[in-house]
Order: C-alpha cells, then structure tokens, then sequence
C-alpha cells in the first residue's frame, strides 16, 4: 500500500477539479478530454499521488 501524501485542502480541491473536468463529458463542449477528471478524482481518493512520491513532497500532516 502506498503512503498517504495528499492532506484534507489537497484531495478536496483535486475533487472540484476532477468533477469539474469531469463535467466536460456531459455539458459544455462535452469532449473526452473530460476523463482526464479522473486522475485527480482517483489521487483524491486514494490520498496519495504518484507525482509527489517521485519529488518527495507531501501535504498531509501525519
């Protein structure tokens, strides 16, 4: 299991960016580039993200 590195401020803003993103799919210019929501979607919920592991950075307080 990967350790936890994306903090409570973090995975709620990757959450709106996500659903936002997301949103594309459905309204708006409703183009595919849409499903690139998801990455941020999925790092929010598994509270880690493969990009801070690779430069060591964190936002979670434990």
């Amino acid at each position: 299991m990967l350790k936890e590195n994306v903090g409570n401020i973090d995975r709620a803003l990757r959450i709106v960016l996500g659903l936002g993103l997301l949103s594309l799919v459905f309204v708006g210019p409703k183009t595919y580039w849409g499903l690139i929501g998801l990455i941020p979607l999925a790092t929010a919920l598994m509270k880690t993200c493969p990009a801070y592991t690779l430069i060591a950075a964190s936002t979670c307080k434990s």
